[in-house]
């Protein structure tokens, strides 16, 4: 395999990197007053715990990250678990203390040198999971993300030579979506992230692809900036099929097989055909769409929903749906995914890498993925690993 030796740095851009939220992320700049209907800290039996919305939150064991599960130690349980252990077991029994790479820009760039990265996009951890527990207050939800997104240019910045983070934009506000997407722009931001599911807006809930939303939408076309759907809780429910919440359910880690595991697919495909049926890629021909930490399972039945709708609504659609998802949408499967199957799918063009690092259920280190993509040709591999990426990340 062509990369299989790669050490160096300028390999791979990886698409899916995260930081863990400092204490202070939801809070430095949000107002005192506001803070009881944003995000608290408070600590109970001895743990710290947030408060959303005057809620506690147990989605997440341990908010401050510290210790803090390694990188890819549920690699094995993903691969098909041959030691038979639940992933819960595996995860708790295999912590550290954090990691200074985890938060601080410095310390990043000297793992990416050692990892071989030529760049990365960087996203939230906690800030993917606390939309939905306050999508109903939404001056509160706004005013939570205008601070979130100034802590994250404050401790990491948007844009740099080689790390580039995605500040978190809700449309359950357009004009404030609209105005965020603005400052981030200023700050040079080449990707923008926000959760695959129906905004919540004064009006009711919305689905992305509404006119209503079209101010937000027009101004990332025109800015040619990358709009991120990445995995985060969009409030789907297992619609009483299983009691099992979002957290561990949602990525395959409850104590058993949980529908709520679907809820990641299901987000996503429903995203991104509702985009595609209500024409969002014909009003919008720049806007650039990339589905990250989403998987790929879900796509071959989408296109083929694609194409029913094409033929059974032709008076519908002035352009071929189907053609246009492939020209607007980039797809970053899981690392376990079929890639040469995702590849003949959407073409080598529009498949892009990403690892999770340094999430417990992604890969140990990025480099592991060229051990998935023997069946790739030379080309392919390339566009992949980073030739995609790049023009991506590039505002066009």
């Amino acid at each position: 395999m062509r990369h299989s030796g790669a050490g160096a740095r300028g390999v791979i851009f990886d698409c899916d990197n995260h930081y863990y939220e400092a204490p202070d992320a939801f809070t430095r700049h949000v107002p005192a007053a506001m803070q009881p209907r944003c995000v608290q800290w408070t600590e109970i039996d001895g743990r710290k715990r947030h408060v959303i919305g005057g809620t506690v939150d147990y989605s997440v064991g341990n908010p401050l990250f510290d210790p803090i599960a390694k990188p890819g130690v549920l690699y094995d349980y993903f691969q098909g678990n041959p030691s038979g252990k639940p992933a819960w077991e595996l995860m708790r029994g295999d912590l550290e203390p954090q990691p200074a790479a985890y938060r601080d820009p410095a310390a990043r760039l000297a793992k990416m040198d050692e990892q071989g990265l030529e760049a990365i996009w960087l996203f939230p951890t906690l800030g993917v999971l606390y939309e939905e527990r306050i999508k109903h207050d939404i001056d509160a939800l706004c005013t939570m993300f205008t601070g979130f997104n100034r802590w994250l240019d404050e401790d990491w910045g948007l844009s740099s030579e080689r790390i580039f983070a995605a500040p978190y934009l809700s449309l359950a506000d357009v004009e404030w979506a609209a105005g965020e997407l603005e400052w981030a722009l200023s700050r040079d931001a080449r990707i923008v992230v926000t959760r695959p599911a129906a905004a919540w807006t004064a009006e009711g809930p919305r689905a992305p692809g509404h006119e209503c939303f079209d101010p937000f939408w027009a101004r990332a076309n025109e800015a040619g900036v990358t709009v991120v759907i990445h995995t985060g809780n969009s409030g789907y429910a297992s619609n009483g099929y299983d009691a099992e919440g979002f957290g561990l359910a949602s990525v395959g880690m409850a104590h058993a097989p949980s529908v709520t595991g679907l809820a990641l697919e299901r987000s996503a495909n429903d995203f991104l055909l509702d985009l595609s049926y209500k024409k969002v890629f014909e009003r919008f021909p720049k806007l650039r769409i990339a589905s990250i930490e989403n998987g790929s399972a879900f796509l071959p039945n989408l296109l083929k929903q694609l194409e029913h709708a094409k033929r059974r609504n032709p008076w519908h659609f002035d352009e071929d749906p189907v053609a246009l998802f492939r020209e607007h949408v980039w797809i970053n499967p899981f690392w376990e995914d079929d890639i040469e199957e995702l590849v003949a799918l959407m073409g080598p063009e529009h498949v892009i890498f990403g690892s999770d690092w340094p999430h417990m259920e992604g890969l140990p280190e990025p480099r592991g993925i060229l051990e998935e993509i023997g069946g790739l040709d030379e080309t392919a591999q390339d566009l992949f690993l980073r030739g995609n990426a790049r023009r991506l990340n590039e505002r066009r």
